[in-house]
């Protein structure tokens, strides 16, 4: 079952059709068939029943939902299954009340489910970059101009942070995407992430803004005016700005709003999808929910 391919909501639904099929399978995942406790590495487990087992060191009882985004829950695991089916694989994502629709739950079980999703797809972002690297910053806001008169904001063009979040991309060639929300577009927001998450000696492409000069440690090629005589077609940030064309479209066609303390949730949503592209259904879904050991309580994300 580990390597199942899904290519439909159907075909999920048929493979994980009761809650025992489900919990057979991420025990296989988790545990390869054999019980692990959470509390003590290496203690005797005793299997006992309803699906429980028993940690004989710490004496304490788990299932293979202990600490994992499905602990505690009280939504079946056919429900969370289909859940993740559908935020991987629709481009544009899913919205809590579209979600809670099509699998006959609350808009507010939907919300906290795909949160407890989104904080599992920081497992593709956050990578280390080198060989050709493109960067480019992206805003979330909305646009000035579109608004009310009585509603615009001063001195908010450009690069200006007063209205709107950025985001700085960073995109191998050929490779992975890392997206960050910083701050602001200063230098001293963007190279301390730049530094993070780029080798040094990487070919590093950029436009001519200023929070982008002065790295020497890498080989730094600005991206010219195409009205120039001299022009490498090697130069470039298309790749990126591609990325980030997905990436608004997906949050203005999908979301109403993304309130600003959740942007980086969305953003790492939306680089799983964009990094996983290539894999094909079933394989996703078994990557996601092998790296699904994270325990995200109600408290937490509101309090983010």
């Amino acid at each position: 079952m580990f390597n199942s391919d899904f290519n439909s909501l159907v075909e999920v639904m048929q493979v994980f059709s009761t809650e025992e099929k489900c919990i057979e399978h991420l025990e296989e995942l988790y545990w390869q068939g054999v019980p692990i406790s959470p509390f003590v590495e290496g203690s005797k487990v005793y299997k006992c029943k309803n699906g429980k087992y028993k940690c004989k060191d710490s004496g304490k009882y788990f299932d293979v939902k202990t600490g994992s985004m499905f602990a505690g829950t009280k939504v079946s695991l056919q429900q969370w299954f289909c859940a993740i089916y559908l935020v991987i694989n629709h481009k544009k994502g899913v919205s809590s009340a579209q979600l809670g629709r099509d699998l006959n739950i609350s808009q507010k079980t939907a919300w906290y489910m795909l949160n407890r999703i989104r904080k599992c797809f920081g497992i593709e972002n956050y990578n280390k970059l080198d060989d050709v690297v493109e960067a480019d910053e992206a805003f979330y806001g909305g646009l000035n101009k579109n608004r009310h008169k009585n509603k615009k904001i001063p001195h908010s063009q450009g690069r200006a942070c007063v209205d709107k979040t950025p985001v700085l991309g960073l995109l191998q060639r050929g490779g992975k995407l890392t997206a960050i929300v910083t701050k602001n577009t200063s230098k001293e927001s963007l190279q301390p992430v730049i530094r993070k998450y780029v080798k040094p000696q990487t070919i590093f492409i950029t436009d001519d803004w200023k929070g982008y000069r002065n790295m020497p440690e890498y080989n730094h090629c600005v991206v010219k005016n195409y009205k120039e005589k001299i022009y490498d077609h090697t130069i470039h940030t298309n790749n990126i700005e591609s990325a980030w064309k997905i990436m608004k479209n997906s949050l203005r066609d999908m979301y109403n709003s993304v309130s600003k303390k959740y942007l980086q949730m969305y953003v790492d949503e939306f680089v799983f999808r964009f990094n996983t592209r290539e894999m094909k259904s079933g394989i996703r879904f078994n990557y996601l929910l092998l790296n699904s050991n994270i325990r995200t309580k109600y408290k937490d994300l509101i309090h983010v």
